[in-house]
């Protein structure tokens, strides 16, 4: 899975020995992304066959088929909703690149507008709002922001959505709330959190059965990844703890936006517009569902999807409108496997698990180990722990230090020559 969460290694907090939180921002497009490749694996002259969409066009779906149509006639036709909905695959550039067009498009259409962003949590609004003000650098912006802490996906890829509001003083806002409370609800569940810990979110819509076949298939995957040899059920608890922390999610993202709609007497208010995970929107679901239960009717969901994608990961109700994403014309180098999930809490990072057989577990690491330091350099931070895994070449080594049960540990990490 992707950055920020990934099958390799996972950029987001997970709980230590009970449930790892999985945090449905990046899941739920990552699995879309999964999908999509085991399609691709099955041959690329078979997937071209079942290919649904013509590279950089508009579809929508009317009698099951999709339809072509032009940018300007769906955002035209969009840009009267009080709320859109854009989603992403959070470390695909194109998916970021697509976004700015988008909201160039409808800002030009409809200039009094608001932006949410699913990677703030609201405690960090008046850091948007300074940023927004222009009163902030962009390292002053993203230090206040606690980005590493709280989204760890390379900056460079949200810096032109954030620089286009800040440009055109558009408002941004924090969709999210605190990590410590997700983890803390996939811990224990949402009734046992108390009422002042909610961060004033309210109780959620059920989701739809739809939606929870759909978390439990990320659940599976995750408890499969990290090793679970009793296969996961719908019925166990900590399935269930899940997905309340999904749900609150998704309510308080949902709860942000609606709170924002202020129809004026002269017409409709601001337009606003969230940037989320498509796992949040897909078919309804997620964030759409909880404003629906909020009372908002008028919603538009916008996906981008590869051109590549197989008609039957696509239908009637995935979304408003898709775009079809082009194909790079060469594929990515696929990043070193290491296979380890991680936690970062007050500056320090911590091995959440190791997955069976994989390089890290070969190379020693184990549970709980926490990364003292990175080829030397002390203290490194996730996001720098990350790149280096990323960016280390075939053949080469990588050693840390680490500590376990008090004990300093020196561990070389082979990453092994290219195949």
């Amino acid at each position: 899975m992707t950055p920020p969460s990934s099958p390799r290694f996972s950029a987001r907090p997970f709980p230590g020995a009970k449930f790892a939180l999985l945090l449905l921002a990046a899941l739920g497009s990552t699995l879309l992304a999964a999908q999509g490749a085991e399609n691709s694996a099955a041959g690329s002259a078979k997937t071209a066959a079942k290919a649904c969409l013509a590279p950089a066009s508009w579809v929508v779906f009317e009698d099951q088929q999709p339809r072509t149509v032009s940018k300007p006639q769906i955002l035209a036709e969009l840009v009267g909703r009080e709320v859109l909905l854009l989603g992403e695959q959070h470390d695909d550039a194109d998916h970021h690149q697509w976004q700015l067009q988008v909201l160039s498009g409808l800002h030009a259409l409809r200039p009094e507008m608001l932006i949410g962003f699913e990677m703030f949590p609201r405690r960090l609004q008046p850091v948007l709002d300074r940023w927004v003000a222009g009163k902030l650098s962009v390292n002053e912006f993203l230090a206040e922001a606690e980005w590493e802490k709280v989204w760890n996906v390379p900056p460079e890829l949200y810096l032109p959505l954030f620089e286009f509001a800040r440009l055109n003083r558009i408002p941004m806002l924090a969709l999210n709330i605190d990590q410590k409370l997700t983890r803390k609800i996939a811990d224990k569940g949402w009734e046992a959190i108390p009422l002042r810990e909610r961060e004033g979110v309210g109780q959620a819509a059920a989701p739809s059965e739809a939606y929870r076949e759909f978390l439990f298939e990320i659940y599976r995957q995750h408890a499969t990844m990290r090793g679970k040899t009793k296969r996961a059920k719908p019925g166990d608890p900590a399935f269930a703890r899940f997905v309340d922390s999904q749900l609150a999610w998704d309510r308080a993202m949902a709860e942000a936006l609606a709170s924002q709609i202020r129809p004026t007497a002269s017409g409709a208010g601001p337009l606003i517009v969230g940037i989320m995970g498509s796992g949040h929107l897909r078919f309804g679901h997620g964030v759409p569902h909880q404003l629906r239960d909020l009372g908002v009717r008028s919603i538009g969901t916008l996906l981008p999807m590869a051109a590549s994608s197989p008609c039957d990961a696509l239908g009637p109700g995935l979304a408003d409108t898709v775009f079809a994403v082009p194909t790079p014309p060469l594929a990515p180098v696929e990043p070193p496997r290491l296979g380890v999930a991680l936690e970062s809490e007050d500056g320090r990072i911590r091995i959440a698990s190791v997955s069976k057989g994989s390089l890290a577990e070969k190379s020693g690491l184990q549970d709980g180990d926490q990364v003292l330091a990175l080829a030397g350099e002390p203290q490194p931070s996730l996001t720098s722990l990350l790149t280096s895994i990323r960016q280390q070449p075939p053949g080469t080594w990588l050693p840390l230090q680490i500590e376990r049960a008090g004990e300093k540990i020196e561990i070389v990490v082979k990453f092994p020559a290219k195949q």
